[in-house]
């Protein structure tokens, strides 16, 4: 039960030491700060990042080469190059997932032209087939997606990013036209929805054409893909995932107790990845939080003593006329809780507004800890009663008679 007298008390004593309360505030503010700005930064950042993974699909994955090097009892070991054959037989024995789609990636990025205009060498042409866009959270804007006979036939057409079109068509359509991508002529079919930046990559900047044109187009050198596969809940990605090893291992002829020359990963297991980082770093922000409220607790514990020093014929009195023991352990405690309550509140509410300064710099949701700001409550008070009760408990023991002699 909360004693209101005490609490007066302690405001009291608060008001009539201002500067002396505040300095000793300070390290309370700036322990609560450091635990709760890291976390809250932290936080909004891991919720714009696993928005962004998400929003390329949490029930893709995706097969690879992986190392393009690995390591043998004698030596080194060139792994060998997914194909675009690869991935027409793995799609010929998949059962449980919905969608499958290339992704062939040129090394380096190019420019795109069109009649006089042209863009920076930052283009960069992907190949794909007609599952690709829905398997990775883009959209179409204008025009159309690429067709299963675009891919068949190798067709020389293109769905470019936001960017190309703003750049080869400020002021008319970008459909129906041609652009020259990479030194290769493709006809506009359709112009993705902005994606933005993502991950230091700039989305907006893609050129989606047939896999089959890329393939005849570029050298056997650049002819290493990835696969994707999406399936249709995501109670059923770790099965397809199961399935798509099977399939694989037999596909690149890996042998009994051989381990796989290939690599699969999901954005569930980035996403977990994600936050492992992240918790990790958050907890290393509130460690240097923590030692910084121990410390701040050193200073409490050393401003209590001075006050029940000042304060030695008032307590005098106080057991003159009738305060036990008790009262007077609790007066003092109340006063060491209530300067740490002010100092964790005002430590949570500057934490809290410095870690969401992060929303107008990476447009990041607003994140209020509040499991982490109840942990602070609990721990300033924990803090006060650690470093409060030998001063309390020291004034608690003093002899009134003694302490009625002190000037």
């Amino acid at each position: 039960m909360i004693n209101l007298e005490f609490v007066r008390l302690a405001w009291e004593t608060v008001r009539n030491h201002k500067l002396r309360s505040a300095l000793t505030l300070v390290g309370i503010v700036i322990g609560v700060f450091a635990i709760i700005v890291s976390v809250t930064a932290v936080t909004a950042l891991e919720a714009k990042i696993v928005s962004t993974v998400e929003s390329f699909g949490v029930t893709t994955f995706t097969i690879s080469q992986g190392e393009e090097w690995v390591r043998t009892g004698t030596g080194w070991r060139a792994r060998k190059n997914l194909t675009y054959d690869d991935m027409t037989q793995y799609a010929e024995y998949a059962q449980v997932v919905q969608a499958i789609s290339p992704q062939m990636v040129v090394t380096g990025n190019v420019e795109a032209r069109f009649a006089e205009r042209k863009t920076e060498k930052v283009i960069r042409p992907v190949g794909v087939n007609e599952h690709w866009i829905a398997n990775n959270g883009f959209e179409i804007a204008r025009g159309r997606n690429l067709s299963e006979m675009d891919v068949q036939l190798g067709r020389p057409v293109a769905v470019i990013g936001k960017e190309i079109e703003d750049v080869l068509f400020p002021s008319v359509s970008a459909l129906d036209k041609d652009v020259v991508i990479g030194g290769h002529r493709y006809n506009v079919i359709g112009v993705l929805e902005a994606k933005g930046e993502t991950f230091g990559e700039n989305l907006d900047r893609l050129a989606l054409v047939p896999i089959t044109r890329m393939i005849s187009a570029y050298s056997a050198g650049h002819r290493n893909i990835q696969i994707q596969a999406a399936t249709v809940r995501m109670e059923q990605l770790e099965e397809a995932m199961e399935e798509a090893i099977g399939i694989m291992r037999v596909i690149r002829g890996v042998g009994p107790g051989e381990e796989n020359n290939f690599e699969i990963d999901s954005n569930e297991s980035v996403i977990e990845e994600l936050r492992g980082m992240t918790r990790r770093v958050a907890a290393l922000a509130a460690a240097v939080g923590l030692i910084t409220l121990l410390t701040a607790g050193v200073g409490i514990m050393n401003i209590m003593l001075v006050s029940v020093a000042e304060r030695t014929r008032e307590i005098g009195i106080r057991k003159a006329v009738g305060a036990r023991r008790g009262d007077v352990l609790s007066q003092f405690l109340y006063e060491a809780i209530f300067l740490c309550q002010i100092g964790g509140l005002a430590g949570i509410v500057v934490g809290v507004l410095g870690g969401n300064v992060l929303k107008f710099f990476f447009d990041t949701p607003f994140v209020f800890p509040w499991s982490w700001a109840i942990g602070a409550v609990l721990g300033v008070s924990a803090v006060a009663l650690v470093f409060g009760v030998y001063p309390a408990y020291k004034a608690a023991g003093l002899d009134p008679i003694e302490a009625l002699r002190h000037e």
